[in-house]
């Protein structure tokens, strides 16, 4: 039956409201290893964590409920959720990916799955067209992030999921950037969503956690064998943390997003200020594409300075707003992309999506708007 609750209730009570046995409302830590067995051939359906925890399978269960899927996967780390679902494919194989996306995501496909046999063509997966020339008859997968990150491109997640189903392919959505609260990629076809959970779902800059969501019966036992073989297992304390943060996502959205609007605004009026990109401005290229599949445009914005020699100056003037890799926390963070987060991406490859020695990435958190521009101001000049 589908479920006809809201998201803001979905993510407070999660797929558990509260503990059966003991009626906790807030789900206990199981920070155990190992689970006993009643009696030979009987099950508690636990035994070793690495494989299945109680406290991390609510927090499997309740984000796959938030993304609308069957089948929900917690790791250490987004990276290893994406590393995970990179092995539903073989050697031979030919992914495409989307060329403006975390360094890390480069790195990991390109230092080492092309090792392993796999082929990857990086391409604006915003231009439809440029995707259609990068098809062979190999390809079998198409991995997007919308918005990418940090130009906040938007790519059509709709006829991506054509596509690539019309050539037997997958197509995995990086959906960090908007969260399950703003955007849910398997209602438009996608195969799987991956997160960095490190980022809005956890949402305090104090936990790191990645995430897989999808409806693939045929898959399920697949994945869950790579995480438990791998190991790279979300413990059961940082499983508790995600599903705290959770609880209040829809909150932290919804003020991140007010803010982000704000300093974006005001980030076009500055001398200094060269462009800034936001995908809530009407302006924007993909602004109709991205409300017909959003409801929200969450916090993140980036902007070129003028000069390069503004940079310095403004990483080092900002006092609240925090020179800092990540984002999505409650905590304004300001990063440098082109030695931050997008370093291991080859430098030709980062010019051509636009990552230049100028560009700043910001997500906004939760302070007060008008502080935060105070601090932008004071640090520009």
């Amino acid at each position: 039956m589908k479920n006809t609750l809201s998201q803001e209730t979905i993510l407070v009570h999660g797929a558990t409201p509260f503990d059966r046995e003991t009626g906790a409302v807030s789900t206990p830590i199981y920070q155990s290893v190992t689970f006993r067995h009643p009696a030979l051939g009987e099950s508690t359906g636990f035994d070793y964590s690495r494989g299945i925890n109680p406290t991390r399978t609510e927090l499997e269960k309740t984000l796959a409920l938030a993304e609308h899927g069957t089948h929900g996967l917690a790791f250490a780390s987004g990276m290893g959720a994406i590393s995970a679902i990179i092995k539903l494919f073989k050697p031979g194989d030919h992914i495409i990916v989307s060329e403006d996306l975390y360094g890390g995501t480069y790195r990991l496909f390109n230092q080492f799955y092309a090792a392993y046999g796999f082929s990857f063509s990086w391409v604006d997966t915003s231009d439809f067209a440029r995707i259609e020339e990068c098809l062979r008859p190999e390809t079998k997968a198409l991995f997007i992030e919308t918005p990418s990150n940090p130009m906040m491109k938007v790519s059509d997640i709709r006829r991506c999921a054509d596509l690539v189903h019309r050539r037997g392919g997958r197509l995995i959505v990086d959906n960090t950037f908007l969260s399950p609260y703003f955007q849910n990629p398997l209602d438009l076809g996608a195969d799987f969503v991956v997160h960095s959970g490190s980022k809005y779902l956890a949402g305090h800059n104090d936990t790191l956690a990645g995430f897989i969501v999808h409806s693939s019966d045929a898959d399920a036992d697949t994945l869950r064998t790579i995480q438990k073989s791998e190991g790279a297992t979300l413990a059961p304390f940082d499983s508790w943390l995600l599903l705290r943060g959770i609880k209040t996502l829809a909150i932290r959205m919804e003020k991140q997003q007010k803010n982000g609007a704000a300093l974006a605004a005001w980030l076009r009026t500055h001398p200094r200020v060269e462009a800034v990109f936001y995908t809530g401005f009407e302006d924007h290229p993909q602004y109709k594409l991205s409300c017909s599949q959003a409801r929200g445009h969450s916090g993140m914005v980036s902007f070129y300075v003028k000069r390069a020699a503004d940079v310095a100056r403004l990483l080092k003037k900002c006092s609240l707003i925090l020179f800092a890799e990540s984002l999505g926390g409650v905590e304004s963070l300001i990063t440098y992309p082109l030695v931050q987060t997008h370093g291991a991406i080859p430098q030709q490859m980062r010019l051509a999506a636009g990552v230049t020695d100028t560009l700043v990435r910001l997500s906004a958190g939760i302070e007060d708007s008008a502080d935060l521009i105070a601090d932008l101001e004071n640090a520009l000049g």
